[in-house]
């Protein structure tokens, strides 16, 4: 099953490590320390060049989304059956 993440992107839910809310974790310094290293080594997709809200982290890649967090979570539901 795939998650569709915004504009024409879908990742496979197997992929998926977690999803964040870009305000509440890019205050962590860690994050930020992941993120930046991520950047270097070009594994960073931006999904859409609207205001980004939420990061998809994956087994290979780390995409930013214009996508909340709820509205991905809702997705993710749906697709698994869970309510």
């Amino acid at each position: 099953m795939y998650l569709h993440l915004g504009s024409d992107i879908s990742v496979n839910v197997n992929e998926i490590i977690g999803i964040f809310d870009i305000e509440k974790v890019t205050v962590q310094s860690y994050m930020n320390e992941y993120l930046s290293y991520c950047q270097k080594n070009g594994k960073i997709y931006y999904v859409s060049l609207d205001m980004p809200k939420s990061i998809i982290i994956c087994t290979e890649t780390v995409y930013i989304s214009n996508v909340s967090c709820l509205t991905l979570k809702k997705r993710f539901n749906s697709l698994c059956g869970v309510r």
